[in-house]
């Protein structure tokens, strides 16, 4: 597995964060709103790609160790499958945490997906990283060199990692078919055009390949917000 260094934090540190926590939300300070899941299907086509085009808006997550999991939600703690994501063996947890930014501003109720990996990693959108006082680097899942750390408080205990806070690069999975159709290989970057009411194109979406994924694209809250993912007319993927 993947070492990466962490601290577990004390009964007197925990309390201290629930103490503060609590405090914030007493006094009404104001938390992001719920990161919403929305995405969208292009219309099949003659002569179109192996498999449909599909945008999934990924929205505020964690990816999580098994050892940081029984931290979090105490000994012999498993991950519950809530819904099966889009692609096979993926799944959202019943599982959620608590972030704690520098600043002490707090972000409740970060879904847990699975299945569990040999690195803790959350995943935030710009405005995420901002509100909690993070400079956010923007990175693909796994490159967590140089990135920053925060403090995660579960139902059964806290941690602080002291590295694996990102922003995904937005990023299209591809198998071996579709990117024989795109003509592309697998770290080559591409573009992604949203037709609609807030059509946007977006530059630079990195070619992630697996055998086994079917072709989806993924993007944050803030890339689904600014082309409004929901009234996409016509997607389209590219060279």
């Amino acid at each position: 597995m993947v070492a990466q260094a962490t601290r577990k934090l004390d009964r007197r540190e925990v309390e201290q964060l629930v103490r503060e926590v609590l405090t914030q939300r007493l006094r009404g300070q104001i938390t992001p709103p719920p990161a919403r899941e929305r995405h969208a299907l292009a219309k099949p086509q003659a002569g179109g790609p192996p498999h449909p085009l599909v945008v999934n808006v990924s929205a505020r997550h964690m990816h999580v160790t098994p050892q940081h999991l029984e931290i979090l939600f105490g000994p012999g703690a498993k991950l519950t499958k809530l819904k099966d994501l889009y692609q096979e063996g993926e799944f959202a947890s019943e599982q959620k945490v608590t972030i704690v930014g520098p600043r002490q501003r707090i972000i409740p109720d970060v879904r847990i997906l699975g299945p569990v990996r040999n690195y803790t990693q959350i995943e935030l959108s710009y405005t995420d990283g901002i509100y909690l006082g993070i400079d956010l680097p923007l990175r693909i899942s796994g490159n967590h060199e140089g990135t920053p750390g925060v403090t995660i408080m579960g139902p059964k205990g806290a941690l602080t990692i002291d590295k694996g806070v990102i922003r995904a690069e937005r990023h299209a999975h591809a198998s071996t078919e579709d990117m024989n159709y795109y003509g592309v290989k697998d770290g080559d970057y591409m573009k992604l055009r949203i037709d609609g009411p807030c059509g946007v194109t977006f530059d630079r979406v990195k070619v992630r390949y697996h055998p086994k994924v079917v072709l989806e694209v993924h993007i944050d809250t803030d890339e689904g917000n600014a082309c409004d993912l929901e009234s996409a007319t016509h997607m389209e993927l590219f060279k």
